[in-house]
């Protein structure tokens, strides 16, 4: 399955048979030392490959300098810089403060994976080209676990470039992926070195035992997967328990032997029985062959006609003598290559055959996901192998054997694409059954799949039959072809990189390593829209210790201190972060990070990181941002450089704090104008006004029911009722969540909203990712950013809410805390982030570990259900118990966000409701009909308009 094919032992078996390699290895010899002098270079030899305190011996530094020229041929091939030799110099470093990738491995396997880890992390993706690089120590208490230390490694960087560094002290890695392998270089060493690290790892030799047998993997694709696998008849000696009971699966036949001698009868039966069996098909060879571990990578293929018996029988029975417990002889259907173009006659010449090389990867939710799709074409009258043929796309291999049509192809390639997922989800369900021991490890993964495919007619359909799991050849098939395109198109976007989502695993399970543990203070607990934070905090392994003025919160369960403590007074901020400083330091608490996702909290969390010495964005940038016209005015003054200034993005505004003020508001401000609370939250509140009359009405109403925070409880009235008036802006609105880290942006994720019902300014709808053009969405991700930047706002995850209007984006409001509603689900859903991990991260002083160019993964719109609108509707056809329902079938996406059906004049929106798709369209179809059905789409809600702005 992984990277490193190894020379494993020959077999004489001198029939009279065709002898096919079946794989090769990547050097070719088999004297346990590199060959010499392989790459005809100009690159440096006199680098500093030794590492301090680990001597190796001269075999072991002959594959180290082997490995470093393969890296230099490889960069020299694909046109990048020669690695440059800092190693003099040692990198210091924060270690175990920051993400660390490293990989063990062959660099012409990996390099895929290493220049794309380069881009999404730069200086945090490291080659390690000798074991001697690495350290495993014991790790304080997590007893017959150990870190895994970096000392030496080569660095790699946006650009292709690459450094040979030492670091001191070594860095811990946060995610670990070995080629493992039985030949000379160091499969051993590595495998040793996957075993029971502390850190995720991507590979282990347990794992790879079981993904080698082909006879497990083929009745695993068949039963789990649906997956079409060649018919197969296996004798097996001592099968592994794996293998053992259990139900047989149509055309797979496991015989189990009690002995290795003896058996002509038995093998003589069965292999008739199987050669006249309707299983084979159209199949007109059969090839004979061994599966173990011992044998992967290099050994003799067999290759029979059918209808000849005897030699099948003589082939088995001489294998047989060479088996192992729990290994197997194999005897297989050869696929015979699909006519194409299909249906019709072969044109003239040699029939093609096609082996599809397919790379799907675990991404967020343990879901796969096709990466990239690579084919071979070569005669159909012998079996490809990897390395034999040059790299292409699966349009142009198919079009070479003759079918060019574009629904044709687009049907192959969703085939494909369903098989290859449906693989690497039978190989995760048999993971999720095993245990730690037995995947060596708690920490191991199957974090990548390299499946290799025929394409044969099953049925009268092009069908994708898997041959083998292949995960690192796959992957160099297709760094190959990736290389090939970069030659003629420097600068291969991220959306063509098989490995961008296997470097987004690896980023997301580094952040849960490096926050594991981790004890965080958290003032606030929301209501029910935040109840996912529990779950994931659980799942994260975070400590919280919650601060909260409701005593009787379900959250004070589920923590590990609870501190009653009234928050909503917020006059008395400065005082009340001095009090609870007192508090955390009386208990003895020994914190990592403070923060707050509660609207309400997010000046007093400023002034108590302050006082405890804890990362946060500054008090004064707190207060700026949470007060509406302040946020305002205070950009509209920022003209000077750099250019675009943040005043390009503001509003004229006036704040209002008495009857008076309103008059001189209204000569101030152009009308209509937007009337909102100066502290307030969920658009309650806000209201389109047009003359001066509707202005003092609506300050009179607020002024007379939105008193104090009782009147409404966690929109920031304990701030004080407060208003401003600003100018209304034509425009679409949008909001961009932003991550930020040192006053550098990490992160950003556009999503449109709908049109809301005037005069109120409610949301109704929303749409993720943006349907902006690329210019416009960066126009919005920048103008949310140095809006944050001019406020002072330089670390955290930040929630801005503007509209593009002709004259481009304009701000409405920032939100200093991570996006309410939908937001944070639909992220995580679509691109693998988790806005409250990337906080979490972010205020213990971690930088994110996030991917620098997240890829959605679909498309989500959604409609929010009010009381006012859907009190029927949500208390008979759309109740909650029947939204959820739905939720669970996976037919919509539900996010909850009030728990109790009580109408008001002052509402926020009870639920979202959702519908994915792999388009808008597609998405916006499936929603509009839901909604029709559950009685939330109406005249007087007109969800159909709500949706037209994401045409």
């Amino acid at each position: 399955m992984l990277s490193l094919d190894p020379l494993g032992p020959e077999w004489d078996c001198p029939l009279g048979s065709k002898d096919l390699e079946e794989e090769e290895g990547p050097w070719g010899g088999g004297s346990g030392l590199p060959p010499r002098g392989c790459f005809p270079g100009s690159w440096r030899h006199d680098v500093g490959l030794d590492c301090k305190g680990a001597p190796e011996g001269a075999d072991a530094q002959a594959w180290t300098v082997y490995y470093y020229s393969l890296l230099q041929s490889c960069l020299q091939q694909a046109g990048l810089p020669e690695t440059q030799d800092r190693s003099q110099v040692p990198r210091t470093g924060c270690p175990g403060a920051e993400v660390t990738l490293c990989i063990l491995g062959s660099p012409s396997t990996f390099l895929s994976v290493l220049l794309e880890a380069g881009v999404q992390s730069p200086g945090n993706m490291l080659l390690c080209l000798s074991p001697a690089w690495l350290t495993k120590v014991p790790a304080p208490g997590q007893p017959g676990e150990a870190a895994l230390l970096v000392s030496k490694a080569v660095s790699f960087h946006p650009g292709g470039l690459t450094f040979l560094d030492d670091f001191v002290p070594p860095r811990r890695a946060t995610y670990f992926l070995a080629g493992l392998g039985l030949g000379p270089g160091w499969g051993r060493e590595a495998a040793e070195l996957a075993r029971d690290l502390t850190c995720p790892t991507g590979a282990s030799a347990e794992l790879a035992r079981l993904l080698e047998d082909r006879l497990l993997t083929r009745r695993l694709l068949a039963q789990q997967g649906n997956v079409a696998v060649p018919a197969t008849l296996a004798f097996t000696y001592k099968p592994p328990a794996l293998l053992r009971g259990g139900d047989t699966s149509p055309g797979l036949r496991m015989v189990e032997l009690n002995g290795k001698e003896g058996q002509e009868t038995l093998v003589k039966e069965e292999v008739g029985a199987f050669l006249h069996s309707e299983a084979l098909g159209d199949a007109l060879q059969v090839a004979v062959k061994l599966s173990g571990w011992r044998w992967r990578g290099r050994q003799a293929l067999r290759l029979y006609p059918r209808a000849e018996q005897d030699p099948v029988v003589d082939t088995v029975l001489a294998l047989l003598e060479k088996l192992e417990e729990e290994e197997s002889v194999l005897v297989e259907a050869v696929c015979p290559p699909a006519r194409l173009p299909f249906p019709g006659s072969p044109p003239p010449g040699p029939e093609l055959a096609l082996r599809i090389c397919a790379v799907v990867c675990r991404t967020q939710g343990d879901r796969p996901l096709l990466s990239k799709v690579v084919c071979s074409v070569g005669r159909g009258d012998r079996p490809l192998r990897h390395q034999s043929s040059l790299p292409r796309t699966l349009e142009a291999a198919l079009a070479q054997c003759g079918l060019g049509e574009a629904s044709q192809v687009a049907i192959v390639r969703q085939r494909v694409k369903a098989a290859a997922e449906a693989a690497l989800a039978a190989v995760l369900t048999l993971e999720a059954g095993l245990s730690a021991e037995q995947r060596g490890g708690r920490q191991v993964r199957t974090d990548f799949l390299g499946v290799d495919f025929a394409l044969t007619v099953a049925g009268r359909a092009l069908t994708p039959v898997a041959l083998a799991l292949n995960g690192g050849l796959c992957l160099e098939a297709c760094g190959a072809l990736e290389g090939l395109w970069a030659a003629q198109r420097p600068g291969l976007a991220a959306e063509e990189a098989a490995a961008a989502p296997l470097v987004e695993t690896m980023l997301r399970r580094s952040a849960r390593c490096l926050m594991e543990g981790k004890q965080l203070l958290l003032l606030g607990a929301g209501g029910v829209s935040k109840k996912f934070v529990w779950e994931a905090a659980r799942d994260y392994g975070l400590k919280l210790h919650l601060v909260e003025s409701d005593p009787n919160h379900f959250a004070s369960q589920l923590v590990q201190t609870f501190i009653h403590f009234d928050v909503t007074e917020h006059r008395r901020d400065e005082e009340n972060a001095r009090a609870l400083a007192e508090l955390v330091r009386a208990r003895g608490l020994q914190l990592d990070g403070c923060f707050s996702y509660w609207d309400d909290c997010l000046v007093l969390t400023a002034l108590l990181c302050q006082e405890l010495g804890l990362p946060c964005s500054p008090p004064a940038a707190m207060r700026l941002a949470k007060q509406k016209s302040r946020t305002q005015l205070h950009l509209l003054c920022r003209r000077g450089p750099p250019w675009p200034a943040p005043s390009l993005y503001a509003v004229p505004c006036c704040p209002l704090e008495s009857e008076a003020d309103v008059d001189r508001a209204v000569r101030q401000v152009p009308l209509p104008g937007v009337m909102k609370l100066e502290f307030g939250a969920g658009a309650v509140g806000v209201r389109l006004v047009k003359d001066a009359s509707q202005c003092h009405e609506h300050f009179s109403r607020i002024a007379r029911d939105l008193q104090g925070e009782a009147d409404h409880p966690g929109i920031g009235l304990g701030w004080g009722n407060a208003m401003l008036l600003m100018e209304f802006i034509e425009g679409t609105e949008h909001d961009v969540d932003l991550v930020l880290f040192g006053g550098r942006l990490l992160a950003a994720f556009v999503s449109d909203n709908g049109p809301t019902r005037l005069p109120g300014f409610t949301e109704t709808a929303a749409c993720m990712p943006t349907g902006l053009a690329p210019e416009q969405e960066a126009q919005l991700v920048q103008a949310a950013f140095r809006c944050c930047l001019g406020c002072g706002l330089l670390d955290g995850v930040f929630n801005v809410e503007l509209k593009l209007t002709g004259a481009g984006p304009r701000l409405i409001e920032i939100n200093p805390r991570m996006g309410g509603f939908y937001l944070r689900d639909w992220i995580l859903e679509l691109y693998g982030v988790d806005l409250l991990l990337a906080a979490a991260m972010v205020a213990c002083g971690l930088r994110p570990a996030l991917p620098a160019h997240p890829r959605a993964r679909g498309h989500l719109v959604g409609v929010m259900c009010l009381v006012s609108q859907h009190l029927k509707a949500l208390s008979s056809t759309a109740s909650p118990e029947t939204l959820q329902a739905l939720h669970d079938q996976g037919l919509l996406r539900l996010n909850l966000l009030e728990e109790a059906l009580v109408p008001g004049e002052y509402e926020e929106p009870y639920c979202s409701v959702a519908c994915a798709g792999s388009s808008p369209a597609e998405a916006r179809h499936r929603l509009l009909g839901l909604c029709q059905g559950l009685g939330i789409d109406g005249p007087h809600y007109p969800v159909a308009y709500f949706l037209s702005h994401f045409k």
